[in-house]
């Protein structure tokens, strides 16, 4: 990792860890800062794990080469260090907010999510960006003398990306000037959370376009209304016109160009924004409007794409179909399991809070466990 800027989040300055534990071992020098750890907490955690069997637009049985959770959160680790070595930021906390920030998905990608929101609407809600929170700071049962994974301030911060204020405001009273301090008072998270959340963005529409025509469900043909993708895709066949026979190179070369023309905007774009700043420390970034952004022409590009691949792909009626049975899927869990709590294991059955503990037992079911519990409660 390249010297740090004097504006990126500085290991040995972290705001620390909601629970002490005991210095790590040297050998003259520590050999992992605070965020290497937490990277190295979230890649053998169980939540982490159960992403390569979650999915978003394509259920996990449709196929086996469509993106997953996990190689999503790779993609987005990847682009984010790619930008954050760059910009001089901190590579290790992005990629750790980067390999988190979907941990708390449930099985079947937005539908499942918007299920079980809807099932939690008189219990308090369902936000997958808490629930990613919730699982690192509760749910992982890993160490002997605390819940959670015990990440540090900086991570925890990135992981929470949104958040209802009412939300925010029940956080706040556990943890005063705390991760959701922000949606409060009206500040920025550090420049490597801002990055992990554009760079989320800049993964899921260059994949869902790939996954989209590899399912047949998007044609090149409708793709020529999206200007960020044709001009790439116009740019290869005038280059490498031996590549209108081999449709996946001719997909990949222009999706490669797409992505990497996004994250040089995405440098240029950031660097004029420190520069009209200047913050000096990662505190002074907080006070700043965001700064890690698309130029106008590119967001307004991206925002086409978008709203193209809703109206096209998440909206497509294959997926609707198949959005509907999860949600049904849902639902029905969370309906049986209110009612008999006992059909979850010990320790989400003995919990007080039961609609809460069937929520996050659901929402860590991969898609697979949960089409397998579905079968077996109904049949």
């Amino acid at each position: 990792m390249s010297a740090l800027a004097a504006y990126a989040s500085q290991p040995e300055l972290t705001r620390g860890r909601r629970h002490d534990e005991a210095a790590t071992p040297t050998l003259g020098q520590s050999f992992r800062n605070p965020h290497q750890r937490d990277r190295d907490r979230i890649v053998h955690s169980t939540a982490f794990r159960r992403l390569v069997y979650k999915t978003q637009v394509f259920l996990n049985h449709e196929g086996d080469l469509f993106r997953t959770r996990m190689t999503h959160s790779l993609e987005v680790a990847q682009l984010g260090r790619s930008i954050a070595r760059a910009l001089h930021l901190n590579e290790d906390l992005v990629e750790a907010i980067a390999l988190a920030h979907d941990l708390g998905h449930t099985p079947f990608g937005h539908a499942g999510q918007d299920a079980l929101n809807e099932c939690m609407s008189a219990y308090g809600g369902f936000e997958h960006n808490l629930q990613s929170l919730r699982v690192v700071d509760e749910l992982e049962e890993r160490y002997p003398s605390f819940n959670g994974l015990n990440l540090s301030f900086e991570t925890r911060e990135g992981i929470l990306k949104h958040c209802a204020r009412r939300n925010a405001e029940l956080i706040e009273e556990r943890e005063p000037k705390g991760v959701a301090a922000r949606f409060l008072n009206g500040t920025q998270p550090s420049l490597e959370a801002q990055l992990c959340n554009l760079a989320d963005a800049i993964a899921y529409n260059a994949h869902d376009i790939d996954d989209g025509v590899r399912s047949g469900l998007l044609t090149l043909e409708q793709l020529q209304d999206v200007p960020l993708f044709w001009r790439y895709y116009e740019g290869v066949m005038q280059e490498h016109p031996q590549l209108q026979s081999q449709s996946r190179r001719l997909l990949y070369e222009s999706i490669r160009r797409m992505l990497s023309d996004q994250v040089y905007d995405v440098i240029s774009a950031t660097q004029a924004a420190l520069h009209v700043h200047a913050p000096q420390s990662a505190d002074e970034v907080r006070q700043c409007p965001a700064l890690v952004k698309f130029s106008e022409a590119m967001f307004e590009s991206s925002q086409t794409l978008k709203s193209f691949l809703f109206r096209n792909l998440y909206r497509h009626p294959q997926v609707t179909q198949t959005t509907d049975w999860a949600r049904d899927v849902v639902r029905q869990l969370f309906t049986l399991y209110l009612v008999k709590p006992q059909e979850m294991p010990p320790a989400y059955a003995q919990r007080s809070d039961v609609p809460r503990a069937v929520a996050d037992y659901i929402s860590g079911m991969t898609d697979r466990f949960a089409s397998r519990e579905h079968a077996r409660l109904t049949a």
